[in-house]
């Protein structure tokens, strides 16, 4: 992680460095900006920073090279293709969506944010956000110590290759849970299907913090500011009303989906070894979004027979185009997946840690350590 650590913060300096006064002002903020480094989107709003359409080719590449830093080769691929799915969005959409901005749908709509400056021994931290992307990271005591809230999202989920074939950025998470899903006994799903319906987005939001009893958030929540002009205001208010009316969603469905810091679902310690296989290997398509030696410490979590204390939980159906929704939880780790919008072809995943989302936790160990 030390590595991955110096990566950033080489990359931090060199995007930084390339800068205008102009630009490093709303690039680079003090330490620790507690509000604003806490902030997070993954809606089409401003994310805080400096976006990519606001600077020079050559300062783009240097900003790429920062996310890159910090995500898996993998997780770099994905990211990259969901930000060109902007492209396939406005034509989706018509061409007709604009938020309030020369272009809705685009893909230099991604900003970049430092906090503190980058030093090999920290604290300091980054992010890179826009539709459907967050991803940030703390760099404390020459390593990587905080990686989540790590979002990735897709829409479409699931578009057209040449040759029949079909482009699915996030696929493999969708269809190693599905196969989970459909391997469970009577019993097992049982325990596992919370409700029939699935929440119409994320239980727990971009809240900066998740805690007991969070409840899916309404979308105009989930963005920077409220809109004022009434033509946006009521399309956002409107898509969140609409999305739960054709799904059906009643209070008893959100009630069930509802986060407990208690787990809810299936036990992997009451699956088979081949489901426990397909657990594993689902939990990696979320924590292999990281760097190698992040992603190793993050897998430590579920090494041996920790594995036993992950919980499964599901909503919705399971057929091919299913709106469905599905959590995997266990200590210092919650990940979060919705398919449910636009026919079950627009996904929302997340990646958290209740205690140390941003660091914290980290850098209340370390600051008791230290002072």
């Amino acid at each position: 992680m030390t590595d991955v650590a110096a990566l950033m913060t080489d990359a931090a300096r060199d995007w930084l460095g390339s800068l205008n006064a102009t630009q490093r002002a709303l690039a680079l903020w003090p330490w620790p900006s507690e509000n604003e480094r806490h902030r997070w989107f993954y809606t089409p709003t401003d994310h805080g920073g400096l976006s990519l359409n606001q600077m020079r080719p050559g300062q783009q590449g240097l900003a790429m090279r920062l996310l890159a830093s910090g995500l898996s080769e993998a997780g770099y691929t994905t990211a990259s293709t969901i930000i060109g799915l902007e492209n396939v969005l406005d034509r989706a959409d018509g061409w007709e969506v604009d938020w309030g901005r020369p272009r809705g749908r685009d893909p230099q709509a991604y900003w970049v944010r430092v906090f503190g400056a980058p030093e090999p021994g920290g604290p300091w931290a980054w992010r890179f956000g826009g539709h459907h992307v967050s991803v940030q990271h703390l760099v404390l005591g020459g390593e990587v110590r905080s990686s989540t809230p790590c979002f990735l999202g897709a829409d479409p989920a699931s578009s057209p290759l040449l040759g029949g074939v079909m482009l699915r950025p996030l696929g493999a998470s969708e269809d190693l849970a599905r196969e989970l899903m459909r391997s469970l006994d009577p019993g097992q799903a049982a325990q596992a299907v919370l409700a029939p319906v699935a929440p119409v987005d994320l239980v727990t939001g971009n809240r900066p913090r998740i805690s007991d009893g969070d409840s899916t958030m309404p979308l105009p929540e989930l963005w920077r500011e409220r809109f004022s002009a009434p033509r946006l205001r009521d399309l956002v208010e409107g898509v969140h009303e609409v999305a739960e009316q054709r799904a059906g969603a009643r209070p008893v469905h959100r009630e069930a989906v509802r986060y407990s810091s208690t787990p809810k679902g299936i036990a992997a310690e009451q699956l088979s070894v081949r489901q426990k296989t397909l657990l594993r290997d689902l939990l990696e398509t979320f924590t292999g979004r990281v760097p190698a030696g992040v992603a190793a410490r993050e897998a430590a979590k579920f090494a041996g027979n920790r594995l036993d204390d992950v919980h499964f939980a599901w909503a919705g159906g399971t057929g091919p185009g299913h709106p469905h929704y599905f959590r995997l939880q266990a200590e210092g780790f919650v990940a979060e997946w919705d398919n449910t919008q636009r026919e079950g072809n627009h996904v929302h995943s997340v990646w958290r840690d209740p205690v140390n989302d941003f660091g914290d936790d980290a850098l209340t160990r370390h600051l008791r350590r230290h002072h």
